[in-house]
């Protein structure tokens, strides 16, 4: 007995030893990584830029718009080290200073001997409250860092920073009074006394900045300035030519000297400057240990890099430089420079690095560009996953299969004809007489079998646009369109794809729908997404604003989708024009953030014109007009429903209340008891009827909605218990159907019966998508974009609002899941593994040519492309399939089959002879 109970003993402490030693793993195979995804790293638009060339370790040091402060290799360009700060006004850069390079070239910010208050570089950022830091700019880590809150928040948003003699001055100005001056010591964050108080009754929002230590003023042909550091305060007025017809800015490096109208002024009169120097922009360094500016200009495609001494304005010929300039890279903009001597000692090479309109980084060293950074690419508006066209000779068949023949005999020629053709080119091929190959065809861009090599088109804020290839992220080709702008009502340019590479021998077609900067009115753009090159005349400059766009439903006989274009007058406009009559019958709708307004438009064509009128109109704002619109979403036009219906426990079926005019609207309100208020409303946008309303009380934005088929999911923030909740609805018209092939919001069923639910995710949710395919087979699931950067690909069935309480027989027979609140977020439901995407702001889906395969790509301040298989990969043999043993099985099972179909015809030989 002693023995069994310490055998059992035994065996117990064997197990445990043996669980405590098992690690569960979940997660990619090593040789699946990057494998089929890839992620590419930005910045951001420049708004500090300070280059190090001499320093021990070559640094480029980056202070951006979107609220990130890098290190640059300058041989490369490659990111070195990145800290992406907070977010909106608490994040942004108000200075960066560099240890050693403030406007007193003696002045240094290194630590006193024990202690570790020193610092390679220095940033303030926000302003309530105003965060000061201390970098290591070789690993990239904060030393210390100290704050301020000022007493006013009001007053600070307009607060100045900068640096000298190891003292960091606070400008707070009130304006049309006086200016408010603290001065702390930068390390330690403790003020050398009372705050200053300067009075200036001059100052405006409008026409002020900080020049070093000067404060100026831009008073019509007059510059009035003050000293801020200086023991006695006085005004200096410095006189004009003329009045500035441009923005006056600082140029840093020099105090209290600007650039207006493209020459240098001193305010200061302890600097001299060039006055007689021209240019666009300006850089200060050093060359020869003396103060040198160098100006950089581009001149009909040509950038031009000059330089002058400071002390008595000669020109520095060793850093001329002249080189040809990409368009397409923008309006160059010179930020900072620095040389050194070359490896054999022959001459200073120099690193001229500039900042574009389009949001570029380009360095130029030795008349060529270095390295170019396309951080348009951290502000994606809009995507397209274009399909790639076909090779030759698959498009001489498809073009042949297209072709309708009276009889067989000219079918059967033709095929004749087809293929004798492709025999001459594979001949002339092979003896090297061919046609050359075209330019898609020597990059690769041929069409595969599966559909998932797609050309990526993305459209960015600052209007550059580029190809992409989603495989292995090659940019093909890039365009740049200046001034212009997304709309009002917050809403962004738009992509459109007015034709796909479906249509061989067709070039596919893309439009850019945009606002002029200058006058307001619309912008199209009309490309082709495989080369890059305009087509159809490309930009086209419309003499209307635009209020609302839609794509036609029809396609013209050359396959081109009009865009229905409704200006601020309600009149209407399709382009191509030839395409007006297929907008008879279109209805529009538009939606108004400001005044919560939705109207309805009924166009008609008669007469050779087209015609609106309003048919009906919403008004959301409620009673005392609070009620903002924050979100609103439609269905995707692409998308296909493969089922009608949902098969309950007994059999019988629920049918989908599937309205392709269902538009989902949220708004959001302040309430004096609940705080705040959000009402969802389902409105039909052709009858504008209201089928559904919520409302959920105590939770605020952010919100983000996601609307397919007859179900959408939008999440908020609950206020009441402090987390962030997901609310899913399911619409269905009951267990009869009132129309099975035809859908009329005009004869509508009744209203249909909702099934709702909410869950609690233990996340901040940033964006919401569903995954689409080809036919609507594949199991719908929703990807979910975190603020940790993770890409959660969530399955519907965790999101079901007809989840039961408890567990019983018909939800087990339906395979519904029991209720738990909470979501559960498995490590293996990530997509993006470890390439966290900082700052995911969109996620963007795309079927392709696999019914079980759908494309993604997830922007942010990074781009990440991958590809998602809800239901697995169904259609597509898996990549260790044992192509051998189903070879040899199949081998086996025909020559069995002939073997014994041999023997099996002499046995009935055998037996007719008995």
């Amino acid at each position: 007995m002693a023995d069994a109970h310490f055998l059992a003993g035994a065996l117990t402490s064997a197990m445990l030893v043996l669980l405590s030693t098992t690690v569960v793993v979940n997660g990619l195979y090593e040789d699946q990584i990057k494998k089929f995804d890839w992620r590419s790293m930005h910045v951001g638009a420049a708004k500090h830029i300070h280059v190090d060339l001499n320093h021990f370790q070559p640094r480029l040091l980056l202070g951006t718009h979107e609220q990130v402060v890098a290190s640059i290799c300058p041989k490369t360009g490659e990111i070195g080290w990145r800290q992406v700060l907070e977010q909106k006004a608490r994040g942004d850069i108000k200075l960066l200073q560099v240890s050693g390079f403030a406007d007193d070239s003696s002045d240094t910010a290194a630590a006193p001997v024990g202690t570790h208050l020193g610092f390679d570089m220095l940033t303030v950022q926000g302003h309530a409250p105003a965060l000061v830091r201390g970098w290591n700019t070789n690993t990239g880590t904060i030393e210390w860092e100290w704050s301020v809150m000022p007493l006013n928040t009001e007053r600070a948003q307009d607060a100045h920073w900068f640096y000298s003699n190891s003292l960091l001055y606070h400008v707070v100005p009130t304006w049309r009074s006086h200016l408010e001056v603290t001065a702390y010591f930068g390390t330690s964050g403790h003020t050398t006394g009372s705050t200053s108080k300067i009075m200036a009754a001059w100052i405006k929002p409008e026409s002020c900045l900080l020049s070093g230590t000067f404060f100026v003023c831009v008073d019509g042909k007059q510059l009035i300035s003050l000293d801020l550091v200086a023991k006695s305060t006085q005004v200096i007025a410095t006189t004009l030519d003329t009045e500035p017809t441009s923005k006056v800015q600082a140029l840093a490096g020099l105090n209290g000297v600007l650039v207006v109208n493209r020459k240098l002024v001193s305010v200061n009169k302890a600097q001299t400057v060039c006055d007689t120097l021209q240019s666009s922009s300006y850089a200060v360094g050093t060359f020869n240990y003396r103060k040198i500016v160098a100006y950089g200009d581009l001149a009909e495609g040509v950038l031009k890099i000059k330089a002058a001494y400071l002390d008595n304005c000669a020109p520095v010929p060793e850093l001329d430089q002249s080189l040809t300039f990409n368009a397409d890279y923008g309006t160059p903009s010179l930020r900072s420079f620095d040389c050194k001597l070359k490896r054999n000692g022959d001459g200073k090479s120099c690193l001229f690095v500039f900042s574009t309109s389009a949001e570029s980084i380009v360095a130029v060293q030795q008349n060529r560009v270095r390295w170019v950074r396309e951080e348009a690419l951290a502000n994606v508006v809009d995507s397209q996953f274009i399909d790639l066209p076909l090779a030759d000779s698959e498009g001489t068949l498809e073009n042949e299969m297209k072709g309708k023949s009276a009889d067989i005999a000219s079918a059967f020629l033709r095929r004749i004809t087809t293929q004798a053709i492709q025999i001459k080119s594979l001949f002339l091929h092979v003896i090297g007489l061919g046609p050359p190959p075209t330019d898609t065809q020597r990059a690769g861009l041929v069409r595969d079998s599966f559909g998932l090599h797609k050309m990526l088109v993305l459209l960015t804020r600052s209007g550059k646009i580029f190809g992409i290839d989603n495989i292995i992220g090659k940019h093909h080709w890039q365009l740049y369109l200046p001034n212009v702008v997304g709309f009002g009502n917050d809403e962004n340019m738009r992509l459109i794809v007015q034709r796909t590479s479906k249509h061989f021998p067709l070039q596919p077609l893309c439009t850019i729908v945009a606002k002029d900067l200058s006058t307001g009115n619309g912008v199209l753009y009309r490309f082709n997404p495989i080369t890059g090159r305009a087509a159809e005349g490309g930009l086209l400059q419309l003499d209307y604003q635009i209020k609302q766009l839609s794509l036609l439903p029809e396609a013209e006989p050359d396959f081109v989708k009009g865009i229905l274009l409704l200006d601020a007058t309600n009149k209407v406009h399709v382009h191509p024009k030839h395409a007006t009559q297929l907008a008879d019958g279109m209805y529009l709708y538009t939606a108004d953030v400001k005044t919560s307004e939705l109207a309805g438009y009924f166009v008609k064509y008669a007469g050779e014109k087209l015609s609106t009128t309003p048919i009906w109109t919403v008004h959301l704002c409620g009673h005392n007009n609070e009620q903002k619109i924050v979100a609103v979403a439609g269905k995707s036009s692409i998308e296909h429903v493969h089922s009608q219906g949902r098969v309950l426990g007994d059999r019988s079926v629920l049918y989908k209340y599937i309205n392709p005019n269902l538009v989902a609207v949220i708004t959001q309100a302040p309430d004096a008891l609940h705080k705040s208020i959000l009402n969802l409303y389902l409105i039909d946008v052709v009858s504008g009827s209201i089928v559904f309303t919520m409302t959920h009380r105590k939770v605020r934005p952010p919100v983000h909605i996601v609307h397919s088929e007859n179900w959408l999911a939008y999440s908020y923030y609950n206020d009441k218990v402090r987390r962030t909740e997901i609310t899913t609805i399911e619409l269905y018209e009951g267990k009869t159907q009132a129309n099975s092939s035809v859908w009329s919001s005009l004869k509508a069923p009744m209203m249909p019966l909702v099934e709702r639910q909410s869950y609690i995710i233990p996340t901040v949710v940033e964006a919401l998508r569903e995954t689409i395919t080809e036919r609507g087979i594949t199991n719908k699931h929703v990807l979910i974009g975190t603020a940790n950067g993770a890409i959660i690909e969530m399955p519907w069935a965790l999101l079901d609002p007809r989840r039961p309480i408890a567990s019983t027989t018909q939800g087990r027979e339906e395979g519904a899941i029991p209720y738990i609140p909470e979501l559960p977020l498995p490590t293996e439901n990530f997509i993006n593994y470890n390439q966290t995407i900082a700052r995911l702001r969109n996620i963007y889906t795309a079927p392709s040519g696999l019914e079980s395969t759908c494309l993604v790509v997830a922007t942010g301040l990074d781009l990440f492309v991958t590809r998602v298989a809800p239901s697995k990969t169904f259609d597509l043999l898996k990549e260790d399939f044992d192509y051998i043993l189903i070879s040899i099985v199949l081998v086996a099972l025909t020559s069995g089959s002939l073997i014994v179909r041999h023997l099996a015809s002499r046995k009935l030989l055998k037996q007719a002879w008995k």
